[in-house]
């Protein structure tokens, strides 16, 4: 007899998004035609990071109790406020000329080896891209499932070669007002700006997504080299990065330098500490039980506190949120 247990991370399957039409690995590779002319005809906004497709699928995050929320719910259901402070804003507008090929991004700071590269040129460095299914968890209090194409943070961190006194690694995204209608106003101090501790940067989870279902990552999602950190509340997975600082002290992330109250540097999802206007106990899941999605709770550190918890022991999780 053959006996499973599943991993403390992985959703039930009454608890994971519904998607009818999750493309398998075979499909994701005839929709994208296996070539660079299906990549030259690809829709406009798909046509990032084409480098490390198609993906490999990594087992060990790919799970079949955790069903991703659909492609479309994915693209066109999202925070970008460079383009737009609702929800539908992005994709439209992220549409309309703005390039993000060719794409450079700067490897900067205390480290041995600082660069600038195209980004297509750096996932060739990292050894392609692979395929993860991570929970995604947002500060509003909703949810998706998501399969992003990538690699490891890790990778990009030993490439780089830090320095002892690096104790920190930053992440600037572009600012290009011309093209982002939101970084002609005053909601953010553009550029958007993010951090992680380097442990946590280093940790098995960290990724740079450079694709979602197989295919290049949509520039309303965050093209080319997104963040993803899926313990913690989405506003830290900075978009569109065009460099990566190595620091010694902790910075101020854009939230933070906005309302500290609200975001603290850390944003590690936490069903017991509530944001000051809402309860983070549960959570909307979109795609799932008609439109404004059924609830569930929220679980400790997006459910993957075997992983990540030990990064936190000593620290007081309500001041340090």
């Amino acid at each position: 007899m053959h006996l499973r247990f599943p991993k403390a991370w992985e959703l039930p399957e009454s608890a994971a998004t519904p998607e009818s039409a999750y493309l398998n690995r075979r499909a994701i590779l005839k929709t994208l035609g296996l070539g660079a002319a299906a990549l030259a005809l690809a829709p406009r906004g798909l046509r990032a990071t084409t480098a490390g497709f198609p993906t490999r699928v990594n087992a060990d995050y790919r799970d079949p109790a955790l069903k991703p929320t659909s492609y479309e719910l994915i693209t066109s259901y999202n925070n970008f406020y460079e383009f737009g402070t609702g929800k539908e804003d992005p994709k439209p507008n992220a549409n309309r000329g703005w390039k993000t090929e060719p794409w450079t991004v700067e490897l900067t700071g205390l480290i041995n080896n600082p660069i600038k590269i195209d980004a297509n040129d750096l996932v060739t460095k990292m050894g392609g891209a692979e395929q993860r299914v991570y929970r995604f968890r947002c500060v509003e209090a909703w949810s998706m499932v998501i399969p992003w194409d990538g690699f490891p943070l890790s990778k990009l961190i030993k490439f780089a070669d830090p320095k002892p006194e690096a104790k920190f690694v930053t992440f600037t995204t572009f600012n290009d007002p011309k093209s982002a209608p939101g970084q002609r106003t005053g909601a953010l101090d553009w550029p958007y700006f993010e951090g992680l501790r380097m442990d946590e940067a280093m940790n098995d989870l960290s990724f740079i997504a450079t694709g979602i279902y197989g295919r290049p990552i949509p520039n309303q999602n965050g093209a080319p080299l997104r963040l993803v950190v899926p313990w913690k509340y989405g506003f830290k997975y900075g978009k569109s990065i065009v460099k990566i600082d190595f620091v010694a002290k902790e910075p101020v992330n854009t939230w933070k330098a906005m309302q500290a109250r609200e975001y603290g540097f850390y944003a590690n999802v936490n069903p017991m500490v509530d944001h000051p206007r809402w309860s983070q106990a549960s959570e909307r899941v979109i795609g799932a039980g008609g439109a404004f999605g059924t609830r569930q709770k929220t679980l400790m550190f997006n459910g993957y506190e075997a992983q990540v918890a030990g990064l936190y022991r000593g620290m007081d999780l309500r001041r340090n949120y």
